[in-house]
């Protein structure tokens, strides 16, 4: 069950990692790169939900927001 759960985390992370770069007219990398962000991105998210008691999809949208800086 915890696996599915981070699968699906990872795969929402992904369409937001996709639509930022769709929104601020940037190259969309590789699917493998991607995936690698991706993963990345809930890992931190989670590390940060565990420090700072907040919920993973806001910090997720939050990260994915980050991409432009």
């Amino acid at each position: 069950m915890k696996a599915f759960i981070r699968r699906q985390e990872e795969n929402l992370a992904m369409r937001l990692l996709l639509w930022q770069y769709q929104r601020l007219n940037l190259p969309v990398p590789a699917s493998s790169d991607m995936e690698r962000r991706a993963a990345e991105l809930v890992e931190d998210a989670h590390r940060i939900a565990r420090e700072r008691g907040k919920n993973v999809l806001v910090i997720l949208k939050e990260m994915a927001a980050d991409i432009k800086k």
